[in-house]
């Protein structure tokens, strides 16, 4: 490709354009023929370059005014408002951060993209000038694009999870979750990875491409379930009876009433085993509390059945009693 003309051109004798004006005030035919390239094309480059700067500037702007969180408020950023959130209230200080990492990630997402389009429309808008043929550096950049996705897909796979993952809100900071292979408390999210810390302290490193369902415990409401052990010898509908009296007062206590939204139900015989007898009642809670309550009713109907006179299973083989001597 010749850039620089090798004969005088034609413009030289038009006073009315660029070309002959500045042969005009030169009366040199190179630089006559040569101005539009060394003058006009780069004033055209830096202006192009000038107006991508500054609109990536302003998307960014943009992007950090809708994701930004005030210090101290509890309101949703602009970004995820029109978003469903699925967050419960009972997370405390935990929704702050769960809203924080949501909107900075969806927030980084939106950047990149917003630097890629606009600084690739204005490096072909560059060629464009330059008068480079891009037919062939697009196919060029088609080959490569299909070769890296094919070597890169699983990364892609757990980036487009992430996304959608975070648009959809399926789980955030602060969720007890499980997915599969692990489960645990969500610690952090991210686009590619998710990491969780299971009950015994252990970190682990979820990769989001490999997530196929979601077991989250902290959306909308749980369940505790409490399963009481009872001998054969005993009386049930007596136990089922106390049980829904002492649970009942229980849970009106200062301590549990905040996580209740129902009374207790009793669902009467669960299971017969060689063992005993196994009576279940539900119980519907906030979202995250119902292991608490469990522990709470487990523990205080089992003293309540024992002060009442109820064996528990087995009872006959660890009497302490004469039969026993």
């Amino acid at each position: 490709m010749n850039l620089l003309p090798t004969e005088p051109p034609a413009c030289v004798k038009d006073a009315s354009t660029f070309c002959g004006q500045v042969f005009q005030v030169t009366n040199n035919e190179w630089l006559s023929a040569s101005a539009g390239w060394l003058l006009t094309k780069p004033i055209k480059i830096l202006l192009i370059m000038a107006v991508a700067f500054l609109l990536r500037y302003l998307v960014r702007r943009l992007i950090n005014r809708v994701t930004r969180m005030p210090s101290g408020s509890k309101k949703l950023p602009a970004l995820l408002r029109p978003l469903r959130e699925k967050a419960p209230e009972v997370l405390g200080s935990a929704v702050m951060e769960r809203r924080r990492q949501r909107a900075a990630t969806i927030g980084s997402v939106l950047k990149s993209m917003a630097t890629f389009f606009i600084y690739g429309l204005a490096f072909i808008l560059v060629l464009g000038e330059l008068g480079i043929d891009l037919a062939p550096i697009i196919a060029s950049a088609g080959i490569v694009g299909v070769a890296l996705g094919f070597g890169a897909q699983n990364l892609v796979k757990d980036f487009l999870s992430g996304i959608f993952m975070m648009i959809e809100d399926q789980y955030g900071v602060g969720d007890v979750v499980d997915v599969g292979e692990a489960s645990g408390t969500v610690e952090a999210v991210g686009l590619r990875i998710t990491t969780l810390r299971d009950i015994n302290g252990t970190v682990w490193y979820v990769r989001n491409g490999e997530v196929l369902r979601v077991g989250n415990s902290s959306q909308g409401f749980a369940v505790a379930v409490v399963d009481v052990p009872l001998s054969y010898s005993a009386d049930v509908e007596k136990a089922i009876e106390l049980m829904a009296e002492k649970s009942t007062a229980l849970l009106k206590s200062e301590a549990l009433a905040p996580n209740v939204l129902e009374p207790p139900e009793m669902l009467g015989v669960e299971t017969v085993t060689p063992e005993g007898i196994k009576v279940r009642m539900t119980v519907k809670v906030r979202p995250g509390k119902q292991w608490a309550v469990q522990r709470a009713l487990r523990a205080h109907l089992l003293a309540a059945l024992d002060e009442a006179g109820f064996e528990p299973p087995l009872g006959r083989f660890m009497s302490t009693g004469p039969a026993a001597q």
